[in-house]
């Protein structure tokens, strides 16, 4: 599987807002979207987590909105693990407009693993850190 995971999406009218434009909140969905895609791809489905009684939960986000999407458009996030560390992973994304390769927003999620049967953080087991490859740099 590729380091660089690439989803694709088509902007729906129920993602635009009152400007004309998706909505600044409907980028944690795709990005949302697109890490669990990258998740399964890599072996990782969300019923595999839930069986093992581990996941993952959003600690922070960070968007930085460079250009709109408007409806009708097909956009790709691109994502990829920057870091595992003990208890957390820092994944990023890219979002783009393939039609004329415009970058639309760069942004990252701050991870925490967890035993789901209490909340806690526990360390990110090897079976699941071996699933990805971490990609520190990406070109532009």
């Amino acid at each position: 599987m590729p380091a660089i995971y690439l989803h694709q999406h088509i902007v729906r009218d129920d993602e635009i807002d009152g400007q004309g434009h998706a909505n600044n909140v409907v980028y944690v969905k795709w990005m949302q979207d697109a890490a669990l895609a990258h998740s399964s791809a890599q072996g990782w489905p969300p019923e595999r987590y839930r069986d093992a009684g581990i996941g993952w939960v959003a600690r922070s986000h960070f968007i930085e909105y460079l250009q709109p999407a408007y409806a009708g458009q097909q956009i790709v996030v691109r994502t990829w693990i920057a870091d595992f560390e003990r208890v957390r992973s820092t994944r990023r994304y890219e979002i783009m407009r393939p039609a004329d390769g415009i970058v639309l927003a760069r942004a990252e999620t701050n991870w925490a693993f967890l035993r789901r049967s209490d909340g806690r953080p526990i360390r990110i087991p090897p079976e699941v850190a071996g699933a990805f490859e971490v990609v520190a740099v990406v070109a532009e």
